[in-house]
């Protein structure tokens, strides 16, 4: 470790921006700020699965720069339900010329987080009833060298990975309609 982590005034600072950062907002039920943790929650394991892929030199450089970067963004964007309930969400940060501290308009956070809802839900049932039916989201069948093909302990793993993310599109929808209820409300 270095100076810097041990340091207690860091490691203070660090405490009070992670609480600060997830602080709920006065009137944001209990289930609403379960659901919105569990978002990146549902996320994680898919984006943990893929990352091992990134370091194989199996793949063209290319590509493993795409894996990493689709785990780091889904990871960002299943976060931002948090939002939702805590009090960033409420106000623009500082750091946002022209709109620095102002109120986050409701449509501006409902609108988008109620199409991510539907979008994540449709795309992870589609992506679901294609692949049990033994085909990809275009059509095509599931190529023979994919972990659900090899049966066993790769499909086993596949599918604990990736079953969770069936609950992020309805998890984002019961968030989104807590937010939009109680803001307005206001």
């Amino acid at each position: 470790m270095t100076a810097l982590t041990d340091s207690p005034a860091t490691t203070g600072r660090l405490r009070t921006v992670w609480r600060a950062a997830h602080a709920p907002v006065a009137g944001v039920p209990r289930w609403a700020r379960i659901a919105a943790f569990a978002v990146p929650f549902t996320v994680l394991p898919s984006s943990l699965w893929r990352l091992p892929a990134a370091f194989d030199d199996g793949f063209p450089l290319g590509e493993r720069v795409y894996i990493a970067f689709l785990s780091i963004l889904s990871e960002l964007v299943a976060f931002t339900a948090v939002g939702l309930v805590a009090t960033w969400g409420e106000r623009f940060p500082r750091w946002i010329p022209g709109l620095r501290g102002r109120r986050v308009p409701t449509s501006a956070a409902v609108i988008p987080a109620a199409l991510g809802a539907v979008v994540l839900t449709v795309l992870w049932t589609a992506a679901f009833v294609t692949h049990f039916s033994g085909v990809t989201l275009r059509g095509e069948p599931i190529p023979a060298n994919f972990p659900t093909q090899a049966g066993g302990w790769k499909a086993a793993i596949f599918y604990v990975c990736y079953l969770p993310l069936l609950l992020w599109g309805p998890l984002l929808a019961t968030v989104t309609y807590a937010y939009h209820r109680r803001r307005r409300s206001r």
